[in-house]
């Protein structure tokens, strides 16, 4: 039914990222699935916040973060799951939209939180990314 998954992942979230990172790898093995994995870090929230890291500053936050993504992907994701990478930098659940409709994904798998009273006035990006997206999405509760 899936052909391929996109997997957003917190790396951040600790054992929360692999139990998630696991139910995508059974979802891909079950469909015969590429299972594309993307890493989003979020915008500093404030332009002038942003403005206080140079273009340089930048670039490096992208290649560490992507050092660190692979090396927990090398660790964690089974050998027989067809798989890439991405990471990106800016809005959380718009570059999870977008990269889903870029690489034609049937299926966003993603983790959610247990709402706090903030997420009921503002929208966690899990709500966002089922709102909107024109995939099937499958949201799996930390």
């Amino acid at each position: 039914m899936y052909k391929s998954i996109l997997l957003a992942i917190d790396l951040n979230d600790g054992v929360g990222s692999n139990q998630l990172a696991d139910t995508a790898f059974r979802l891909a093995r079950d469909h015969s699935a590429n299972l594309h994995i993307i890493n989003v870090l979020p915008d500093f929230g404030m332009s002038i916040v942003g403005s206080f890291f140079s273009a340089d500053q930048t670039r490096k936050m992208l290649q560490d973060e992507q050092a660190r993504f692979e090396a927990w992907a090398a660790e964690t994701v089974p050998a027989d799951i067809d798989h890439d990478l991405t990471v990106v930098k800016g809005n959380v659940y718009d570059n999870i939209l977008k990269t889903a409709d870029k690489i034609g994904a049937d299926l966003i798998v993603l983790g959610s939180h247990k709402p706090g009273m903030e997420d009921y006035l503002l929208g966690p990006n899990a709500a966002r990314v089922v709102r909107h997206a024109k995939q099937s999405v499958f949201v799996v509760r930390g």
